[in-house]
């Protein structure tokens, strides 16, 4: 099989993987929750699709306010280097892609270090950016976690929703523990590096000559890494700080689509409630499981509004996750396709060596 062929089969089965565990998983929901209840519901009650539409707003809005603390990190480490909005927009868009067909969306990591790159950052300041959004990501998170057991704690008695939060909270603190000791120790972390390196040369028998090219490179873009890192804690503290506030603003914008999908339907919004679940719902989807944690966010969303919509309305619950995974996870990956496209001019062939023959 030739290399081109195998590259195909490598993105296209992810793809292929978590759309259908997505649409098997929703329709194994509304086959237990869709009854003739629900069927007379949705004929006799006024559904309002307006709610339904500023979802979709929302999302958008995520997208755009994603794109803004993009700008302001890539813009703080290097001025000389100006990413405009429009085009922090495209990235973040087309970041959406690969980080809807991999586990703990990493794979959208590499797409927008790799446009940073291509706009003119090194490749150690490209990390740092993305690393840097990393960061604040797991900082508002964390934060926000006790608070979201303390409204769920007495309402949910589910194995896996419990094992999930568990796994994701240990995950997201040995990433932090690990940022944090790159940071503070670069030539144990170009150390380690050179050591994995000549390892995978040893296994592979790379030729020697091109391993030094390699190490050289390790060697100089962890110190740009370390170099940025520090920049963001020191002399671009402010722009860290806004972008900080900026992810606050994009996070409680995105936890507001679900409420929107209950009130098109009719039912409460549960605004402070269903914060709290989105919260819950980004910690179980953050762990490398499925591509995209396809079927496992399907599983999460039912379990934690199965809570919120209770007995009273559970026939719609089906509905609910439909609706919230097409606005959420489909409308997504399919305008990251496009973005993708428009930018690699590649979707099905698309791979991370891609990205790594053009670095």
């Amino acid at each position: 099989m030739s290399d081109e062929n195998v590259e195909n089969r490598t993105i296209k089965w992810p793809i292929v993987a978590s759309v259908i565990l997505s649409v098997v998983i929703i329709i194994i929901i509304l086959y237990f929750t869709f009854t003739p209840e629900t069927w007379g519901y949705l004929t006799s009650v006024k559904i309002n699709p307006l709610f339904f539409g500023a979802a979709v707003a929302l999302n958008i809005l995520y997208w755009f306010l994603w794109a803004v603390r993009f700008r302001l990190l890539s813009d703080a480490i290097d001025p000389n280097v100006s990413i405009g909005l429009w085009e922090s927009m495209k990235i973040i868009i087309a970041n959406l892609f690969l980080a809807s067909i991999t586990p703990s969306m990493a794979g959208g990591e590499p797409v927008r270090i790799h446009l940073l790159k291509r706009n003119g950052l090194s490749l150690g300041q490209a990390t740092a950016s993305v690393l840097g959004e990393r960061l604040l990501d797991a900082i508002f998170i964390l934060v926000l976690v006790p608070f979201a057991f303390v409204l769920f704690k007495d309402r949910i008695d589910i194995g896996f929703i419990q094992i999930g939060l568990t796994v994701g909270i240990v995950v997201f603190i040995i990433a932090i523990v690990l940022f944090l000791y790159a940071i503070k120790n670069p030539d144990k972390t170009k150390s380690l590096l050179c050591r994995i390196n000549n390892k995978i040369n040893k296994f592979l028998k790379r030729d020697p000559e091109k391993s030094e090219v390699f190490v050289d490179r390790i060697n100089t873009e962890v110190d740009n890494f370390h170099d940025s890192m520090i920049f963001f804690i020191s002399k671009g503290r402010r722009a860290f700080i806004s972008a900080g506030v900026v992810t606050v603003l994009f996070w409680s914008i995105g936890f507001m689509i679900p409420s929107m999908i209950l009130l098109g339907l009719g039912l409460p919004p549960f605004f402070i409630e269903s914060y709290a679940a989105q919260v819950l719902l980004i910690v179980i989807i953050m762990m490398p499981t499925t591509p995209g944690s396809s079927g496992i966010a399907e599983g999460g969303v039912a379990a934690l509004y199965t809570v919120l919509i209770g007995t009273s309305y559970g026939y719609l619950l089906g509905v609910f996750v439909l609706l919230f995974r097409l606005i959420t996870f489909h409308m997504n990956l399919i305008a990251g396709a496009i973005f993708q496209y428009h930018i690699f001019r590649s979707i099905g062939s698309f791979s991370m060596d891609s990205l790594k023959k053009e670095t």
